[in-house]
């Protein structure tokens, strides 16, 4: 049990990173890379943060504000220098691993005896995964809410409606390049802010970390839409952040198998986001051949 509830809270963790994914990949239709340089950037900010005797909460959202000025620069690269998406990505990645590199000045650093939320509330009396868990839960609502909000205004709906439909947006006045840059400095805040969470949960930076991040907040958006569908966008945030906990628990559950090698998490991950992107696509096959009733005998 206690290994199921700890894979609840890591996915609920996770989630936050996915919500960033769903972010560029469905309301602006764009597949960003820039998610496996923000992750490791967010991880390293908070980190160095808290070494230096920040509080903890600080080094979290400065982690926040470090991902957005990431997603700034992407969304500079993808919008005014008219670089294509998935290579504003790649660029962006690979100089955010220069520069995760000089934040924290090594490979990794540790964060043993140091302060942070997880340890805070373990001062509390909450054991280990029910401090994670619970900063699972209020971290996810939070951002849940705040998006719910935000998406609901113009500015919220101006971005919807880029991601839509760019020549109606233009024709509508709406300045769709400003709207894209918002776009991915939300998604990039919200990956940089899982990667400080989950460095405070694992009690370490490593600069290589963001490595698979984008497919598993690619698998985990899929995941959502393929167990829920038609839902309302505050309904369909939540449903990735479900999305991310079943991914986890699918990833457990391939680990648990007798004799099977942790080393290939990442591939089993792989051939998991390729499943579920091909499931949409086998529900059309079977929809088109099931026989059509025409009233007749």
């Amino acid at each position: 049990m206690d290994i199921i509830l700890s894979s609840i809270s890591q996915g609920l963790l996770w989630s936050i990173m996915a919500i960033g994914v769903y972010l560029t990949f469905r309301i602006l239709d764009i597949a960003d890379l820039t998610a496996e340089g923000a992750y490791p950037l967010g991880a390293a900010v908070c980190a160095i943060g808290i070494v230096n005797g920040l509080n903890p909460l600080v080094s979290t959202f400065l982690a926040l504000f470090a991902g957005m000025i990431a997603g700034l620069v992407s969304g500079l690269l993808h919008t005014k220098m008219k670089i294509p998406a998935l290579l504003t990505g790649i660029v962006t990645l690979t100089g955010l691993y220069s520069i995760n590199l000089k934040i924290l000045g090594k490979a990794n650093v540790a964060l043993l005896k140091q302060v942070t939320l997880v340890t805070q509330l373990q001062d509390l009396g909450l054991s280990k995964i029910n401090a994670v868990l619970l900063i699972g839960v209020v971290f996810v609502v939070v951002v849940i809410l705040l998006l719910t909000l935000l998406f609901n205004t113009q500015i919220g709906l101006a971005i919807r409606s880029t991601g839509d439909n760019i020549p109606m947006s233009e024709a509508n006045g709406i300045n769709v390049d400003k709207m894209k840059i918002y776009g991915y400095m939300l998604s990039n805040g919200l990956i940089a802010l899982c990667g400080a969470l989950l460095t405070q949960n694992n009690g370490y930076a490593d600069l290589n970390s963001g490595t698979g991040t984008i497919v598993i907040g690619l698998a985990s958006v899929i995941i959502a839409e393929v167990v829920l569908r038609n839902l309302r966008l505050g309904w369909r945030l939540a449903s990735v952040a479900l999305g991310s906990v079943i991914y986890r628990l699918i990833i457990l559950a391939i680990l648990e198998i007798p004799g099977m090698d942790a080393d290939l998490v990442k591939l089993f991950s792989a051939i998991l986001l390729a499943v579920v992107l091909y499931v949409p696509e086998l529900q059309k096959k079977l929809n088109i051949r099931r026989p059509k009733l025409n009233g007749t005998a």
